[in-house]
């Protein structure tokens, strides 16, 4: 878990108050990336005395947030400190992803450790929300009622959803591939503990920027899976648009008089490299664990399937070629359940976007996260909100 790339610029007055939540969040921030640690390191990390940094600790370990593991290692210079670490019960985050063909939901605790998982195969396509929502919230339970048994408390629920989110809001305007329109998902949800709602290309790519091994500070992220989407990093921050829909890649036209699209539109991408389009071209029905399959065609050599998915890279090429040429990123990252089958789409894919693109093709990356990316994403969202302000979880707790 890195440390937070919006310190610099948060938005708490400076007053007494203030400064006191800011540098509470920066004791958490620090022990989280970088502990176990004394507090004569955190002080030294963050540059105040030890006797306020004990000060902020203590507050910390009376809330339940921090622990102390005991004495420190030998072989330092001094009188060994008592190392400090992020608490293994307390706040969690609840992380929930309504998908095309699942729904899914865990719980991580504050040291990014996934604590309860549970999934459900079950097709979403065309039911109405509150069924769906109900056996959503049904997994959400088992989940936090197994952590609950560790001694975790939910902070926060974010769910993912494979569609538009209004920016601020918990409405999903629209998720074509789900035939969701106008749809509250708070309204349908428990008040307590706080819901956040966002789309699971945002979610997927905030997993990107804080779980990735060498995330860079500018890319985007496509999570392609059923329906194809894209967030947009820049600087560290993802870039939400306006409205909040910023990054529909799936519904950029490829063949504008191409085949109807679920959007309304013609063409899209998704009717050439969505996971349905790329089954249907390779000759293979719909279903549960497609992609592996597709994945175990190609490796055996199936000319039709590395057909398939050769066009389907070409497709994804022409319709970033836009979008890099516009942000110029430092890399684009591949995501979702299709990254297993990388090997067989990148080669198109890179081929068009340096054939198209203004200056040098940037490069190509393929996620480690896959598939499980928009739900750890939701999860590491409400662990961030903790740590970016533990007075307020503790005040609440």
């Amino acid at each position: 878990m890195t440390a937070p790339l919006h310190e610099a610029r948060s938005g708490t007055p400076d007053t007494q108050q203030g400064m006191r939540r800011r540098n509470l969040s920066r004791v958490m921030h620090t022990i989280a990336a970088d502990g176990p640690m004394s507090r004569a390191a955190v002080a030294s990390r963050i540059r105040l005395t030890r006797a306020a940094v004990s000060t902020l600790v203590d507050e910390l370990i009376r809330a339940g947030l921090l622990e102390e593991l005991g004495p420190e290692r030998p072989g330092r210079v001094g009188r060994p400190g008592s190392a400090l670490a992020v608490s293994r019960s307390g706040p969690a985050g609840v992380g929930a992803e309504v998908g095309v063909d699942h729904l899914a939901a865990c719980v991580v605790d504050l040291r990014g450790e996934v604590r309860a998982r549970a999934e459900r195969h079950v097709s979403n396509r065309g039911r109405a929300p509150e069924p769906v929502v109900d056996d959503l919230a049904a997994l959400v339970r088992q989940v936090s009622e197994e952590a609950d048994r560790e001694g975790l408390r939910p902070a926060g629920i974010t769910v993912a959803v494979p569609g538009l989110v209004a920016r601020d809001s918990r409405t999903v305007v629209r998720a074509p591939n789900l035939d969701w329109h106008d749809t509250d998902l708070g309204a349908l949800l428990p008040a307590k503990p706080p819901v956040t709602v966002d789309n699971e290309a945002n979610l997927g790519a905030l997993a990107e920027l804080w779980l990735g091994e060498r995330a860079p500070g500018d890319f985007v992220h496509v999570s392609a899976e059923i329906g194809i989407g894209a967030a947009v990093v820049v600087d560290g921050r993802l870039l939400r648009g306006t409205r909040g829909f910023a990054g529909e890649l799936g519904h950029v036209p490829v063949h504008p008089e191409g085949p109807p699209c679920a959007c309304g539109g013609q063409g899209c991408l998704e009717q050439f490299a969505g996971e349905v389009a790329v089954l249907r071209a390779a000759g293979l029905d719909p279903g549960e664990g497609r992609v592996g399959l597709l994945a175990e065609r190609a490796v055996s050599g199936d000319r039709r399937v590395r057909s398939a998915l050769r066009e389907a890279g070409t497709a994804m090429g022409i319709a970033l070629t836009g979008t890099v040429n516009l942000l110029d990123p430092q890399t684009v990252v591949l995501g979702g359940a299709l990254s297993r089958l990388a090997p067989w789409l990148l080669p198109s894919l890179e081929a068009e976007l340096e054939r198209r693109t203004a200056g040098p093709a940037c490069e190509i990356a393929v996620s480690q996260l896959g598939s499980e990316g928009p739900l750890l994403g939701a999860a590491h969202s409400v662990v961030r909100a903790v740590l970016d302000d533990p007075a307020g979880v503790a005040h609440s707790a």
